[in-house]
């Protein structure tokens, strides 16, 4: 039986000045996935338009497959404006398809071959679609070598204190980056300023497996619990990359799916951290979220 690497959520356009790109952190995260090898599915929904047609067009041409049904909401669509650091800030329309996304009898199947599943907490801003994700997440099998990773991915006011603990409470894996930690600190109460004691107590609090912070120019870190051989818990940190930025959108999917990847592969924490760093600042010096990877750049 294939066990698939899943990305569960939204499916939209990227509307940028210079045109648009398909993305939404899910099928971001699944096509970098794809791209070492492994099987992959995006689960999600899309409208019965023209975009509808144009999206499953797009993941064709990139060997992407995926369980979209087709519904009356019109395809998702985000307005991208990139300010002068080649940041990315988004204006999400309401009622979009991905915003509807039903708990179907395929999807269940599926989740039951699942080996990783990625989610965030944008589809979850209405309840019909957080009722599926939550109803997928909790049907994939929990075990060793499974990894539920919840990327945070907090978008405008599109998140609760209930939301991120439900996807907490069922995730392994946490990512998150260093603005989005300042929020769910103020918003659960996490003491102190140190960025690697807040870190460690979500990992604790919640029963993680790991931890994925990344601070953008400053780096990131990946915490894993304490074992008898490591009282104090591992730590891995990397540096990013100095690179010529054409944009970010997609740069953070990247690097959890090359990080998924490499673990699924067998690869030793620290070395999967390297490899999901070189990826990501290769698809920063890249327009769009979904660039193909070069041979150079894809090797651990």
């Amino acid at each position: 039986m294939q066990q698939y690497v899943i990305g569960l959520g939204e499916v939209l356009w990227d509307v940028l000045p210079t045109g648009k790109q398909i993305g939404g952190a899910p099928a971001n995260f699944a096509f970098h996935v794809s791209q070492f090898g492994l099987p992959v599915r995006v689960v999600s929904a899309i409208g019965s338009d023209a975009l509808a047609t144009e999206t499953r067009s797009v993941f064709a041409e990139r060997h992407l497959e995926a369980i979209m049904p087709s519904l009356p909401q019109p395809t998702g669509t985000v307005i991208a404006e990139i300010d002068e650091s080649g940041v990315a800030h988004y204006t999400f329309p309401d009622n979009v398809a991905w915003d509807n996304i039903p708990f179907t009898p395929e999807m269940e199947a599926i989740a039951r071959q699942t080996r990783a599943v990625c989610w965030g907490s944008l589809a979850q801003r209405s309840e019909v679609s957080r009722q599926s994700i939550l109803r997928f997440v909790d049907t994939v099998l929990n075990g060793p070598g499974q990894y539920k990773i919840f990327d945070i991915n907090l978008r405008q006011s599109f998140y609760t204190r209930e939301v991120i603990t439900e996807s907490l409470e069922r995730a392994n894996v946490l990512k998150i980056n260093d603005e989005e930690l300042v929020v769910v600190a103020r918003m659960f109460g996490l003491q102190g300023t140190d960025l690697e004691a807040k870190c460690r107590t979500l990992l604790t609090t919640y029963h993680l497996d790991m931890l994925i912070l990344t601070c953008g120019e400053n780096g990131s870190y990946i915490f894993t619990p304490a074992t008898p051989d490591c009282p104090l818990g591992g730590t891995s940190f990397m540096e990013t990359p100095r690179v010529e930025v054409s944009d970010t959108i997609g740069a953070g999917d990247s690097f959890t799916g090359t990080l998924v990847a490499s673990l699924i592969e067998g690869m030793p924490v620290r070395q999967a951290h390297a490899r999901a760093v070189k990826v990501s600042a290769y698809v920063c010096t890249q327009p769009g979220a979904m660039p193909i990877l070069p041979d150079s750049v894809k090797q651990g």
